[in-house]
């Protein structure tokens, strides 16, 4: 178990390390930043003074070995719009983004399992099959065009909810439902699957034929079993809530790290960008660790092996 933990935190930090890289790189593809934070009539030497400062006119492996030697310190620089540190900027908008990422886990958990259990109970039925297409349209109808939809009917038509913004618990609505869709169908269709195959076991086949009342006979036997395998897909969907948030907030206009992520993509503001990556990357690989780790522990044969 130890030698398991060990090799994980390797694979974590070397993720980690490879999604840095990758995007250091990437973002400088966009062009030049210096063009959009001077003047369009700003002589050669304001330009050149604006690089030096900022390192941007160093050869790019050497500006490349200095960010990652600051990056394991935490230190991404400052924002080159509003010369704030990029790391704190970042972190300003976590609480935010991380509410609208939890309460969609939690609605999509709430929705998905009793959905998925009784669509596998009963399967083929009229019930069984109209969730089953639901769930295909849920996974893939764009969050964006989603979210635009309920805008028009709850905030535009009906007047009954915010189109955006944040501050209380009212606007959470509409980005949460919208940020969920996505998760409820990847989760009904996962608990539905599972949950058919512990129905077929024989000690489900056993508990049957001895008389155990279907409630009983799905919540303490095939549901609990059946749970097992969804803990390393909800550690999977958090990643999957983070990344759907950029498109999420920019649509809602929710005060979070996806709408600064963008923000700061369109402006070109690197070190914003590379320490919401960073976050984000940390977070994903950490939150797939724990979940390797209890897989492990529930798991017996995982164990073993």
């Amino acid at each position: 178990m130890l030698d398991f933990v060990i090799k994980r935190l390797l694979q974590v930090g070397l993720v980690v390390l490879l999604v840095l890289t990758a995007v250091f790189f990437l973002i400088r593809l966009s062009g030049d930043p210096v063009s959009l934070f001077l003047p369009q009539d700003a002589s050669k030497e304001q330009i050149e003074a604006y690089k030096e400062s900022y390192g941007f006119n160093r050869p790019l492996y050497v500006q490349y070995g200095d960010f990652m030697i600051n990056a394991i310190q935490g230190d991404f620089g400052d924002s080159l719009r509003s010369n704030e540190d990029a790391l704190q900027l970042v972190l300003d908008r976590i609480p935010a983004t991380s509410q609208l990422a939890i309460s969609a886990l939690i609605l999509s958990l709430i929705i998905s399992i009793p959905l998925g259990v009784l669509s596998a109970y009963k399967r083929n039925t009229v019930f069984d099959k109209i969730g089953v297409a639901l769930t295909v349209m849920g996974q893939a109808v764009p969050s964006f065009w989603l979210g635009l939809l309920l805008i028009y009917f709850f905030a535009a038509q009906l007047k009954i909810l915010p189109s955006g913004g944040g501050g209380t618990p009212v606007h959470l609505i509409l980005p949460t439902v919208t940020l969920a869709s996505y998760s409820v169908a990847r989760f009904t269709r996962f608990t539905r699957s599972t949950m058919l195959d512990v129905l077929r076991k024989d000690y489900i086949r056993t508990a049957k034929a001895a008389g155990a009342p279907t409630f009983r006979l799905i919540m303490r036997y095939a549901l609990k079993n059946s749970l097992i395998p969804i803990i390393t897909l909800v550690a999977l969907d958090l990643g999957v809530l983070l990344g759907g948030a950029v498109i999420t907030e920019v649509v809602f206009a929710w005060p979070g790290l996806g709408r600064l992520l963008m923000q700061s993509l369109l402006n070109r503001d690197f070190p914003i960008v590379l320490a919401g990556v960073f976050l984000i990357a940390v977070f994903y690989s950490v939150i797939n660790f724990v979940a390797d780790v209890l897989y492990a522990y529930v798991n017996p044969q995982i164990r073993v092996k």
